[in-house]
Order: structure tokens, then C-alpha cells, then sequence
């Protein structure tokens, strides 16, 4: 295993730069695709919400990438957090 001392990518970086930037797809209109407020996706975009189950379904109904991968890197980020402030090591599956 190797020791991780860089926060992962969250999922909300993530889905702006490599889904919403790509596909030219604004915040609104995700926003309406989803049936999510606005609000809800800035803050995801931003990082300063977590991916729930049931945004993880609604993404993956939007963006094809599935619940699964949004979930997988929620967890990274829950993961490293809890160790980070635990004062455990961080460390990664690899």
C-alpha cells in the first residue's frame, strides 16, 4: 500500500471538469435534469456537499457514469477525511 497525503478529488470536481465543462453542460442545466436546486449542485460543484445515494442515481441517469462511481469517490474523500482527523495514516487500496 502506498501513503496518500493529497486529499482526492472530490466528486464534485470531478463532475465539473470532466462531465459538465466537457459536455458544455451549465450548473442550471444539470441542476434541471436532475430535479436537484441549483443550490444543491453549486455546493456539490464547490465541494462543500457530500454525494448522496440519491444524487449519485440522479447523475448517473444524467451523465451515464454510474452511481457506483460517484459513491467510490465520495467515499475516497469520507475516507481520508475521518483518517485525517483521527491522525491516522492516510493510505490508499493501491
Amino acid at each position: 500500500m502506498t501513503q496518500r497525503t493529497r486529499r482526492p478529488t472530490t466528486p464534485g470536481e470531478i463532475l465539473q471538469e470532466e462531465f459538465l465543462a466537457p459536455l458544455e453542460m451549465t450548473q442550471r442545466q444539470l441542476a434541471q435534469k436532475t430535479g436537484y436546486e441549483i443550490k444543491a449542485i453549486n455546493r456539490l460543484v464547490k465541494g462543500r456537499t457530500r454525494v448522496t445515494a440519491d444524487m449519485a442515481v440522479a447523475l448517473e441517469d444524467t451523465l451515464g457514469a454510474s452511481a457506483r462511481f460517484w459513491l467510490n469517490l465520495q467515499m475516497e474523500v469520507d475516507l481520508f477525511d475521518a483518517r485525517q482527523k483521527r491522525g491516522a495514516p492516510t493510505i490508499s487500496a493501491s
